[in-house]
């Protein structure tokens, strides 16, 4: 048993308690990491904040889901990664086994994909106590801890070189953003794309349309702050005029959870062949549309993890960041500690986005 930090959400709508939690010993084919750092999403607070929105988790919960840290121990019958290996978990499970892995067509592993929905493990319970009570995991990972405990599928080595502070990020927003244009979107050299929203995911986005070559990539958002920023990634343009293209947008990529948004980036796309990818995250509400939205020959698609498979796509993605390939240090503008979580979650309504150190 490991005593040490965490952020606990003792309830919904009340602010994160720096608690000392135990993190009991991995069992079978699971993996306990110590985390060196923590991104900080949206999706966190949403689960805490805009449960509204959000079908309802177990609580009380430790969140975070963007991390990387260094393998602790591990338990019977683990053989993908060793003690002292640098790893990021993962929220999205790849077994290599069930039929979805086996499909090139999607990413959406079915491996314990229901307990870790309500933040637990395989067993159904967490490794994760306080105060003599079970505290859940959130989508089965808990990064706001020192320590936790994951599902040898939820995990995969990285290069040992990557600095951990940084590569956190890949573990949820980059990735997804990233990924959405360069692999669900499939977004082509030449087009002209939109991108609704910049945050993390969204700036990521446009990294991915310029990677992809897009040629105009316009972004959108109701916070001009962000504007400069998103040149750093590659924007180019600052409002959506369908005067100005030629009645609609090539690609559309909305990374806002909302669905007039959702609405919007639809009708943004033109009518001959316009794609519309769906990012942000949201469970509850209705996203609605006229059959002519679509009937006229425009493409909506949803995307989870950008598309990647998960174990075998983040390795290669932390690569790509140490060459030069990809972005990560632009998108932080704050290094906190843990017992600075709360002034994370401030920080992040104002546009700001942290990495929580250990």
């Amino acid at each position: 048993m490991i005593k040490c930090k965490a952020a606990v959400a003792w309830e919904p709508g009340k602010a994160l308690s720096i608690e000392e939690v135990e993190v009991s010993p991995p069992k079978a084919h699971e993996v306990r990491i110590k985390i060196a750092a923590s991104g900080v999403c949206h999706s966190d607070w949403a689960y805490l904040y805009d449960v509204a929105k959000m079908k309802p988790r177990p609580f009380p919960l430790i969140l975070g889901h963007e991390g990387a840290g260094t393998v602790e121990s591990v338990g019977p019958g683990i053989t993908k990664v060793s003690k002292g290996d640098h790893v990021i978990p993962l929220f999205l499970p790849q077994c290599g086994q069930c039929e979805r892995c086996l499909s090139p067509k999607t990413n959406l592993c079915t491996k314990n994909w229901e307990q870790t929905q309500q933040c637990v493990l395989a067993d159904g319970t967490s490794r994760i106590t306080c105060k003599n009570q079970q505290v859940h995991q959130f989508i089965g990972i808990s990064t706001f801890s020192e320590y936790t405990v994951v599902p040898e599928d939820n995990v995969t080595k990285i290069h040992p070189d990557a600095p951990l502070d940084k590569v956190c990020l890949l573990g949820c927003g980059v990735s997804t953003g990233y990924g959405a244009a360069v692999n669900t979107g499939n977004v082509e050299s030449g087009s002209t794309c939109a991108v609704f929203g910049l945050g993390a995911v969204g700036l990521a986005a446009v990294m991915g349309c310029k990677a992809a070559g897009a040629t105009r990539i316009i972004a959108v958002d109701i916070n001009p702050d962000k504007f400069e920023i998103a040149k750093t990634f590659g924007a180019t343009e600052f409002e959506v005029l369908r005067e100005l293209t030629n009645g609609g947008v090539d690609f559309a990529i909305e990374c806002v959870g909302n669905v007039d948004v959702m609405r919007a980036a639809v009708e943004a796309c033109s009518p001959a062949g316009g794609i519309c990818v769906i990012v942000g995250w949201i469970e509850v509400e209705e996203l609605s549309l006229s059959p002519l939205d679509i009937l006229l020959g425009r493409t909506l698609k949803g995307t989870y993890f950008g598309g990647w498979k998960s174990v075998e796509a983040v390795p290669r993605l932390v690569l790509d960041y140490m060459s030069g390939k990809l972005l990560l240090d632009e998108f932080v503008t704050h290094r906190l500690t843990l017992d600075q979580i709360n002034q994370a979650f401030d920080l992040m309504i104002g546009g700001k986005r942290s990495v929580v150190r250990y």
